[in-house]
């Protein structure tokens, strides 16, 4: 009897496919400027970079890809954030096609909705909105680029950096000005810095806080659970991550004026969420601003969104149960609501699976480059997990070995390290028997 897959399987195999299809494009000769093959490695870590919308690069974007490999890349991060179900699903709709159960509980994996009614009218108005949003910030963008670059480039730079940062992707063209630049040249510049911060929150916040406040707007009272502990730990993260930034990186920030030093300041803390832009040099971080970096690097953003890491929601659970825990409560309480059990167990099963993944492949890749020092590939492989593609600038000096480790980490980021491990596994089974309880001590 046919076995089929499930849903979490599906999500995990139809990434492959995507990315192998990528990789199959970016190995064209016309997809490089040389006219040349890129080589399967490039090609490969590229497409997976830009299909898991992470920004890691091998090679400068624009320097190596053509307009006809830039253009494959900017189609790989605009599937790869939306997700290639949204994507299908809109595609079924436009065809006129019935959108069935099946493809209604895939709808519901792949975003992490908490129903599964409503959801064909979800993917309808995230593709809405996210056209929107792309469509705003490459205008506003292209107000920049225009008078620097001509019209015709303006608007490709425009319209490549709105989608690269509303996905979360972190790929840039600013290699024409410096290889490997990203932002550095737009440090002070009001306009760029407010638009790429305003589409990575908003890509980043996810789609089911959208729904939310489009049907409600302003009326946080009705917002749900999920919403109000998005919204508060964003706000948060953002407030917290910009003071520790300026204090940890002050040396970096010191020969800027005061504009300079808060854009910067509020990039850095923005950006490691996970979208892998920087306006100054991360390789000049302090080791207090990488440490800093890390941490923002693996919490990521929100569930259903654009971004990677263990997720917001995923942070907040942890550490309310654990100030409970501390406080001798039963039950986690938050925004007088009681939190089910079972999102406190997948909480703590994200948290570990992801930390003890990130801590083992930093353990292998130290062992085969033993030349990088720690806090290098420590950053490394934060943002390879993490889906966030900041980088100290090693990534195309690490041997070949390494690089796969990488291509392994930001595939099992975006798809979630724990769906990567079920995919694997069988449907849940009860034990048909239950074996004596025994306590052990903890702590």
């Amino acid at each position: 009897m046919k076995q089929r897959l499930s849903r979490v399987q599906t999500i995990a195999l139809g990434f492959l496919l995507i990315i192998a299809v990528g990789t199959a494009l970016l190995m064209l000769p016309i997809a490089s400027k040389s006219g040349e093959c890129s080589g399967f490695l490039n090609a490969f870590f590229t497409a997976t970079s830009s299909t898991c919308v992470t920004g890691l690069v091998v090679v400068d974007t624009y320097a190596n890809w053509s307009l006809f490999g830039q253009a494959v890349i900017l189609v790989l991060i605009q599937i790869g954030g939306l997700g290639f179900i949204t994507i299908g699903v809109c595609f079924s709709i436009f065809l006129k096609r019935r959108i069935g159960l099946k493809e209604r509980n895939l709808i519901q994996e792949s975003m992490n909705t908490l129903q599964i009614g409503g959801t064909v009218r979800l993917v309808l108005k995230i593709v809405r909105y996210a056209l929107i949003f792309e469509g705003v910030g490459a205008a506003l963008l292209m107000i920049r680029f225009i008078p620097q670059f001509g019209v015709a480039e303006g608007i490709w730079y425009g319209i490549f950096h709105s989608i690269s940062a509303f996905c979360n992707a972190g790929f840039d063209l600013m290699g024409k000005n410096e290889p490997y630049s990203s932002l550095t040249l737009y440090y002070d510049d009001v306009l760029v810095n407010v638009v790429i911060m305003a589409l990575i929150i908003i890509g980043g916040i996810g789609f089911i806080v959208w729904d939310d406040i489009s049907n409600h707007k302003w009326n946080m009272k009705k917002y749900m659970l999920h919403t109000k502990i998005v919204l508060a730990m964003s706000l948060f993260l953002i407030i917290a991550g910009s003071i520790c930034f300026y204090f940890f990186e002050y040396q970096n920030l010191c020969g800027l004026d005061a504009k300079g030093q808060f854009l910067a300041s509020v990039f850095g803390a923005v950006t490691p969420r996970t979208a892998g832009f920087n306006t100054i040099d991360t390789g000049a971080y302090s080791e207090a601003g990488r440490m800093l970096t890390v941490v923002l690097m693996f919490i990521g953003g929100s569930p259903g969104s654009t971004a990677g890491g263990i997720k917001t929601t995923t942070m907040v659970v942890i550490l309310l149960y654990a100030w409970s825990t501390l406080r001798n409560q039963s039950g986690l309480n938050i925004f007088g609501r009681r939190m089910d059990e079972d999102c406190i167990k997948k909480a703590a099963t994200v948290f570990s699976i992801n930390l003890l993944l990130a801590v083992g492949c930093t353990l292998a890749m130290s062992g085969i480059e033993k030349a990088i020092p720690l806090s290098d590939i420590l950053m490394e492989v934060f943002s390879a997990i993490g889906t966030v593609g900041i980088s100290t600038g090693i990534t195309r000096d690490v041997t070949a070995a390494s690089k796969y480790i990488l291509i392994f980490l930001m595939y099992c980021g975006r798809i979630g390290s724990m769906s990567f491990a079920l995919s694997f596994t069988e449907k849940r089974q009860n034990a048909s028997v239950k074996l004596p309880i025994e306590r052990i001590t903890i702590g």
